[in-house]
């Protein structure tokens, strides 16, 4: 097999996980700008992400979140995935959008909001029996906005004591993927804002908790990739969560922003071995002006592209480079691997499996867009910017 072939095999075995929220009306905090057509329940979220697998091969799972996703029959939720050719990916929780969370869920200074929230990540382990789910993935956004308003350690002590008994209900094959994000609702201090503190949870619990990165949680300068690379070195990272950022917590569309920074992250995911289904590799978009199924499959493709540049890296010139200490020649290696135009290497990729060697233009001559249009009234909200 030649280096180019390897290559292709790897591109080939690409999944990325799509949002189930990314497919409804979503907003700013000032307003939710209706689309026409998007779906008005779970199962046509569904639909909608079984476009996106058809056009790209690479989209298989769907993430849900409780409770906008909630129905009376899970098992019946992931059999009509399948039968759309998807299987239910992971489970997200929700403990931010009741009253009861104002001052946090499981960091709450009351025990009786605490064993509320608790019973909701619990709720989420049984819907993952029910869905065949292997991961459940907590954002938490327990934090205070004032400095004196709670004890810092005291609600580390909280989330500590509900992340260990989420933890004990885990059956053998499933993981819990804490996220951390640096502020946001919470402006004062965060009780899960950055990596280090998602990991040193993590250790506690054990093999079955890891930490997910979300691409848009990090203040400006922030080097993701390092974090990236030492994750992977402690085998904590368990899952991304892409999107784009230019100041904070955008959820702009993978690789808009900054693709070079993608790039660079998806080859320390090369280069420490995590290009593997063990690291689940999501997206975690809202789409508030662009039209959402075509936003979607661009931001799949856009993963694929910065994966397959850094597929393309010549890591053994890279090598010598870095042993000579050759700083040019080390970052024009890089850099060489990056100016390369690998759009019809993909092309060729998806021709192979069978695919439209264009998924934009596929979906747009599918007439998919025209039909939800014309058969859909009354689109659901995904719940951001509610």
């Amino acid at each position: 097999m030649t280096e180019l072939d390897a290559v292709k095999a790897a591109l080939k075995t690409q999944a990325v996980e799509t949002p189930s929220w990314a497919y409804g009306n979503s907003g700013t905090r000032f307003k939710v700008f209706a689309q026409q057509g998007v779906p008005r329940d779970p199962r046509e979220k569904l639909a909608d992400a079984a476009k996106v697998h058809e056009f790209t091969g690479a989209a298989p799972t769907v993430a849900l979140h409780i409770p906008w996703d909630k129905v009376d029959d899970y098992a019946a939720l992931a059999k009509h995935a399948e039968e759309l050719g998807l299987r239910l990916g992971t489970v997200n929780s929700n403990t931010f959008q009741d009253d009861a969370y104002k001052l946090g869920s499981v960091c709450h200074p009351d025990a009786a909001v605490r064993r509320k929230a608790l019973d909701h990540l619990l709720e989420c382990v049984d819907i993952m029996d029910a869905t065949g789910s292997k991961d459940l993935k907590l954002w938490l956004a327990d934090g205070t906005n004032y400095p004196g308003q709670d004890d810092i350690r005291a609600r580390q002590d909280r989330l500590a004591e509900g992340l260990a008994a989420v933890y004990g209900r885990l059956g053998d094959d499933q993981r819990l993927l804490l996220e951390y994000k640096l502020f946001e609702p919470a402006f004062y201090s965060t009780d899960v804002p950055d990596w280090g503190t998602a990991y040193a949870h993590c250790l506690k619990l054990g093999e079955k908790a890891q930490v997910v990165v979300d691409t848009g949680h990090h203040a400006p300068g922030t080097n993701i990739e390092f974090i990236v690379a030492t994750l992977l070195r402690e085998r904590k990272l368990g899952a991304f969560d892409f999107n784009s950022r230019f100041y904070a917590d955008d959820d702009l569309m993978a690789g808009a922003a900054d693709p070079f920074q993608l790039f660079r992250i998806m080859y320390e995911v090369v280069r420490g071995g995590g290009f593997t289904p063990e690291i689940a590799f999501m997206l975690d978009q809202c789409h508030n002006i662009e039209a959402k199924i075509p936003a979607i499959i661009r931001s799949v493709m856009n993963v694929q592209e910065a994966t397959a540049k850094a597929l393309l890296v010549d890591r053994d010139a890279l090598a010598r480079a870095q042993a000579a200490g050759d700083v040019l020649d080390a970052n024009a290696v890089l850099m060489d691997a990056y100016n390369t135009d690998v759009r019809p290497l993909l092309a060729e990729v998806r021709e192979e499996l069978g695919l439209d060697p264009d998924p934009m233009g596929a979906y747009r001559r599918s007439g998919w867009q025209e039909h939800i249009v014309a058969t859909r009234v009354g689109g659901t909200q995904a719940g951001w910017g509610a």
